[in-house]
């Protein structure tokens, strides 16, 4: 292919994409959005009741889309997008865990959200509810962590798994490239995501529109670069929030942290998967009032191949809660 057919490509898919972008735009968020500082964090609320169930997502996700409708069964649901991700704008914070949970406070304050609240953290947002936790505890009756990361084996990870996280790293930086020439958006187009997760067609079409249209932003490549550069400042963060005496907290372990496939024999599974053993012994030790629930047919992206094993864990929380008000 010579240059300039190239260049002319490169600049077709990068009209295509702020085309599509603009469009996008014009359309409505599914909830609101809050300045918290000089910049704005979007928030979507489902149902009613108390007490809230919030939700954190995993390192570069927003799939509590998916889940907040099943949920909002339970009462009153909020999924917020972090600063970076979905209709969120950039904060200029560092992305660690202390910064993420202070926004998250400044947000429902703004959006007078009340407590008390049922926290629920998937993988890296397990950090950040715990911590929220600790510096709040008068607001929070339970947690909910899903296949959560713990800051002991973390912060001592194996040589295999830190060239693993590089090479993650690597691929983040190159999807923001990606999404701003376009290639990102041709992609979901031609149905990639539902290609290499097929499990996503178990989700309603505008669910996944709502989670697909963060991954075609730079902006969402650029801040899982930032949350994964400070992924060790949030692990030393959260080594202060192990005791919360006889809260109500379920840990939710998945089978394996990659569902087996051609390309997971290429990763360091058997030590990943060791690192998960070693977490989930010290999330036991998180409270008196603790439950482990086997995700048996989930790799670490529960809120995809399982999600109504997340369900059920809020419906435990839920139901603790229930009988302590009765004793």
């Amino acid at each position: 292919m010579s240059l300039s057919i190239r260049i002319i490509l490169i600049i077709t898919t990068t009209l295509y994409q702020a085309i599509a972008v603009q469009i996008e735009n014009q359309k409505q968020p599914p909830g609101q959005l809050f300045d918290i500082g000089g910049y704005r964090l979007h928030l979507y609320t489902v149902g009613e009741g108390n007490p809230t169930i919030i939700l954190d997502h995993s390192l570069g996700g927003i799939e509590g889309y998916f889940l907040v409708e099943k949920l909002a069964k339970f009462g009153r649901v909020c999924i917020y997008d972090r600063a970076g991700y979905g209709w969120s704008e950039h904060s200029p914070h560092p992305r660690t865990s202390s910064q993420i949970v202070e926004e998250l406070d400044t947000l429902l304050t703004q959006a007078e959200i009340k407590p008390p609240y049922i926290l629920v953290g998937n993988s890296f947002g397990s950090y950040n509810v715990r911590l929220y936790a600790h510096y709040f505890p008068e607001k929070i009756m339970g947690m909910v962590l899903t296949d959560g990361l713990h800051e002991t084996g973390m912060l001592k990870m194996p040589i295999q798994l830190q060239a693993l996280k590089l090479f993650f790293m690597s691929g983040f930086v190159m999807s923001t490239f990606g999404s701003i020439l376009g290639i990102i958006q041709l992609l979901r187009k031609c149905g990639i995501f539902e290609l290499i997760k097929p499990e996503l067609r178990d989700f309603s079409q505008e669910s996944r529109n709502l989670v697909k249209r963060s991954f075609c932003r730079s902006k969402h490549w650029i801040t899982m670069c930032r949350e994964m550069l400070n992924l060790n400042n949030s692990g030393n963060q959260v080594t202060i929030a192990n005791q919360f005496g006889s809260m109500p907290i379920v840990s939710i372990k998945a089978n394996s942290f990659f569902q087996p496939s051609w390309w997971s024999f290429l990763t360091p599974l058997k030590a990943a998967n060791n690192l998960r053993e070693q977490m989930h012994k010290n999330f036991s030790n998180l409270s008196t009032n603790f439950v482990q629930l086997q995700a048996d047919k989930s790799g670490h992206f529960v809120w995809i191949d399982q999600p109504d094993v997340i369900v059920d864990a809020v419906k435990i929380v839920l139901d603790k809660l229930c009988n302590e008000v009765r004793s």
